[in-house]
């Protein structure tokens, strides 16, 4: 009997969308060339951390930048574009020796709260001088002067009190480089008086490279501080007319 040939069996097509072959601008081997270039001396080593830079990093911290711009639609910048993202790109480059892939975090997700933070910090910061050229009738939720001025001087005895009491208050040296970052924030608050919590944490850690739940620690003992002395300069219009260890 002659054979019978074997019926061909037709694979079904997947359904779904083909998957991209484009390269990711900012994959895993941009990772690995920052935690290359982070490795290597900064003195001996110029010449190949400048090399690996420019053929390996460069491109990716360029292209982040201009995404973050473009989606963020930051508007309170007077200079062109092109010059925004440069400065977006160079502090990116200012805290490269920051990022620590020990700690689980990728590098993409880390640079771009870097440079979130910068962008939203001097968008605020334009903001904030824009204000005070401006008419009062385009602008609303402007607060009366006296109101504004009573409030400063209210940051400024904060702050006093803190500068001399943060020794007294904290004993361990993590604890007091951490509560100098707080202050300092305080200090700057013109420039960062929208920022959430998170983004607030997040440039703590950068300042002291410290964990999130000694953050945390630190800050309950300045709200603690906060309560009695808000309610001693309310009462008395100064503080420090109570001794510190009568506070608690």
């Amino acid at each position: 009997m002659p054979k019978q040939k074997a019926k061909e069996v037709k694979v079904p097509k997947k359904r779904g969308r083909p998957k991209s072959k484009k390269k990711l601008y900012f994959g895993p081997e941009v990772q690995d060339a920052i935690v290359r270039y982070n490795s290597l001396d900064p003195i001996t080593d110029e010449s190949k951390r400048n090399k690996i830079y420019q053929q390996e990093i460069h491109a990716a911290f360029d292209k982040l930048a201009e995404n973050i711009i473009n989606t963020f639609k930051f508007t309170y910048f007077d200079m062109p574009f092109e010059d925004v993202k440069h400065e977006v790109v160079a502090f990116c480059v200012m805290n490269i020796h920051k990022y620590d892939h020990t700690k689980g975090s990728k590098a993409f997700s880390y640079f771009s709260i870097v440079a979130k933070n910068y962008l939203i910090l001097h968008n605020n910061a334009n903001y904030k001088k824009l204000k005070t050229h401006s008419d009062t009738t385009i602008l609303n939720g402007r607060l009366h002067i006296d109101a504004e001025k009573q409030y400063d001087d209210f940051i400024v005895e904060i702050i006093s009190y803190f500068e001399k009491n943060i020794p007294t208050i904290f004993k361990k040296k993590r604890d007091i480089d951490i509560a100098n970052s707080i202050l300092e924030l305080f200090k700057r608050r013109e420039e960062i008086e929208n920022f959430n919590k998170k983004a607030l944490y997040i440039l703590i850690r950068e300042m002291t490279n410290v964990e999130t739940s000694s953050i945390t620690s630190v800050v309950n003992v300045f709200k603690k501080h906060y309560l009695n002395i808000a309610n001693e300069y309310h009462s008395m219009g100064v503080i420090g007319s109570k001794k510190l260890n009568n506070f608690f």
